[in-house]
């Protein structure tokens, strides 16, 4: 685990467990996008007495801390990624479900124009797409 997860940890009175770090290298070596089942999935390989809900309490205590990022993707599945160091998009295929991310200087733009013309102070941007890959635009021709 980073030291900068593990100071964050500590800073709120949470140990840094072999199960939370577990957890938070299986989000960081699937670079992101995976829900909670494919992190139990991938972590049981690892460790097989780790529970599904040690999982999604780990996953809710990392998001609340501001470690992990929860994104939704559809209505049916929250996926998680490592709280990225600088603001990024996502592309959402409809046909496979698989997640592009990008970068855009559009978020830039909005972030600083909008609190000038509507007095609103902006936290966070989300930019997400939906639409077909390459691969499945092929296959509905």
């Amino acid at each position: 685990m980073p030291a900068a997860s593990r100071i964050a940890l500590n800073r709120a009175g949470k140990r840094v467990t072999p199960q939370r770090a577990l957890i938070m290298e299986v989000i960081r070596q699937g670079k992101g996008h995976l829900d909670a089942d494919e992190i139990y999935r991938r972590a049981r390989e690892r460790e097989p007495r780790l529970s599904l809900s040690t999982v999604y309490r780990t996953l809710q205590m990392l998001k609340r801390l501001g470690l992990v990022e929860e994104l939704h993707f559809d209505d049916n599945h929250h996926h998680y990624e490592v709280k990225p160091q600088a603001e990024h998009h996502h592309l959402v295929c409809l046909g496979c479900g698989r997640v592009i991310e990008f970068n855009y200087p559009l978020s830039l733009y909005l972030r600083k124009k909008v609190p000038e013309v509507r007095e609103f102070d902006i936290t966070e941007t989300e930019v997400r797409m939906t639409g077909y890959c390459a691969k499945c635009r092929r296959s509905r021709k």
